[in-house]
């Protein structure tokens, strides 16, 4: 029996996207639409504090929890601490538990050192003023007293002598006694980390200057990058400030706790067994779908949009296995045009296109602020409005985004053309629905059918390979938390 479709993230007002008013119609009100629950998919994903009964509280619980097994006796009274948080955590589940977290951070904090002197340090990728309007929207310029910023990565830097030599940092980041990294465990980028170092990202990307964080974009790309971060966090300078790290533990179908400790790396161990565990089961039965239209209606740039906790971008990679490192080089790193040339074309016969399921992309809505004409110049893009064409026209990262898509006056016509023109009737809509995938009915079907499947053999097969692959032993992790 299909269910109703699960009401989506609703649209945000921001300079980087359209007007909310302008979204007249979500994809997942058209006919034929339905969900699935994630649960009904995997009926082993762990159970989640929100959504839920207790609501925004139980993160409260949660952090407040998590923190009693910190170590916060480095701070004093008189000193001044940074709490460090990144752009990417406003957009799970609308936000307003990573933000819940943030505030329960300065809290707990406050009334256990004695400390007055608590800021918010926001860091952000490509859009410069992305955490500025969330301050404003949770509130947290409030709960901070004046005292929480968004940084970008143009900000003034402040040199980090590493083992690898001077990378760079991002001044206001590290400008306090102590440093609280405050993330979450949403696997997002897997294309980018492979769930290597997943806990220690940020360091070379939200609090990095443009030269450093860049290494992942122009430098040296997927995966190879990851040290950097690691070069960055283990230098004697930011291991000097550092004092612990607070994440938001997330699964494919919402929050699953808040996980805290005063070793990075453990912590570290801890998430790469979620994102593979649970993740890693989503990925695999995405990587299953044989055609399909992807609708994007969610409110981040193209890339970032979210079905059942993957974004797009690591959609458009399903057709390889994003976790397995064992993999050669060039059949895991499509992404960016790092491994394509000026024709468009791979460098190299051995890469991949993206994954050819992807029929048609329907861009119901989503924003700029991020380069995405490399997706809509190898799928067929369908932009629903002329405002919203118009937005991505003025976009300095997206100038050619419009010149590889076509428009749609409304969303029943982009649909309607796509159906024509692709002759499936099987679409995965990236809106944000929190607890399962909003989809049509003919993929639906299609997806709980072949969920037992992929169930049994990332548990008995893949699992066991990805987490040895990063050297994480579950038996040995099991023990600890025993």
């Amino acid at each position: 029996m299909m269910r109703p479709p699960i009401p989506p993230i609703p649209p945000r007002k921001s300079q980087y996207g359209i007007d909310p008013s302008l979204v007249k119609k979500r994809v997942s009100e058209l006919p034929g639409m339905t969900s699935v629950l994630l649960k009904d998919l995997f009926p082993d994903l762990p159970e989640v504090i929100y959504p839920g009964e207790r609501g925004i509280a139980a993160v409260r619980r949660a952090t407040e929890e998590a923190l009693k097994k910190v170590d916060m006796s480095m701070i004093k009274p008189e000193h001044s601490v940074n709490i460090l948080a990144s752009h990417h955590g406003f957009t799970l589940l609308g936000g307003e538990p990573y933000a819940e977290m943030l505030k329960t951070l300065k809290d707990v904090i406050q009334a256990r050192t004695g400390c007055k002197d608590i800021r918010l340090r926001a860091g952000v990728g490509l859009r410069f003023r992305e955490t500025e309007e969330y301050i404003k929207r949770y509130g947290l310029d409030k709960h901070f007293e004046g005292k929480a910023i968004g940084v970008a990565p143009i900000d003034e830097g402040i040199p980090i002598e590493t083992e690898i030599g001077t990378l760079y940092g991002i001044k206001k980041v590290y400008d306090a006694d102590w440093i609280v990294h405050a993330h979450n465990s949403d696997v997002r980028e897997v294309h980018f980390h492979r769930q290597v170092d997943r806990a220690v990202k940020p360091f070379g990307m939200s609090y990095a200057r443009i030269e450093t964080r860049s290494t992942y974009h122009q430098n040296l790309g997927p995966r190879a990058a990851n040290f950097t971060a690691r070069a960055i966090f283990d230098s004697p300078f930011v291991q000097s400030k550092f004092a612990f790290a607070s994440f938001l533990s997330v699964a494919p179908n919402g929050i699953v706790g808040v996980d805290a400790d005063n070793d990075l790396y453990a912590l570290n161990d801890r998430i790469t067994v979620l994102g593979c565990r649970y993740y890693g089961k989503m990925m695999t039965l995405f990587g299953e779908i044989d055609e399909c239209i992807a609708a994007l209606d969610f409110p981040c740039p193209v890339v970032y949009v979210f079905a059942a906790g993957v974004i797009y971008a690591n959609f458009a990679g399903a057709n390889t296995d994003l976790y397995d490192l064992d993999m050669p080089l060039p059949a895991y790193t499509w992404y960016t045009e790092a491994f394509y040339g000026k024709n468009g074309k791979p460098l190299l016969k051995e890469i991949p296109p993206l994954n050819p399921a992807i029929k048609m992309c329907v861009h119901n809505y989503a924003w700029t602020g991020y380069p995405s004409a490399f997706f809509s110049e190898h799928i067929p893009t369908v932009v629903v409005g002329y405002e919203q064409a118009d937005l991505f026209n003025r976009d300095p990262q997206n100038l050619n985004y419009m010149k590889h898509a076509v428009v749609a006056e409304t969303t029943e016509a982009a649909m309607e053309f796509a159906y024509r023109v692709t002759g499936t009737r099987k679409v995965l809509i990236f809106d944000g629905a929190v607890g399962g995938i909003n989809l049509s009915e003919p993929l639906a079907e299609f997806l709980l059918k072949k969920a037992p499947e992929v169930n049994e053999r990332v548990e008995s097969e893949l699992l066991p390979k990805w987490l040895r692959q990063r050297g994480v032993d579950l038996l040995e992790l099991k023990k600890c938390a025993g």
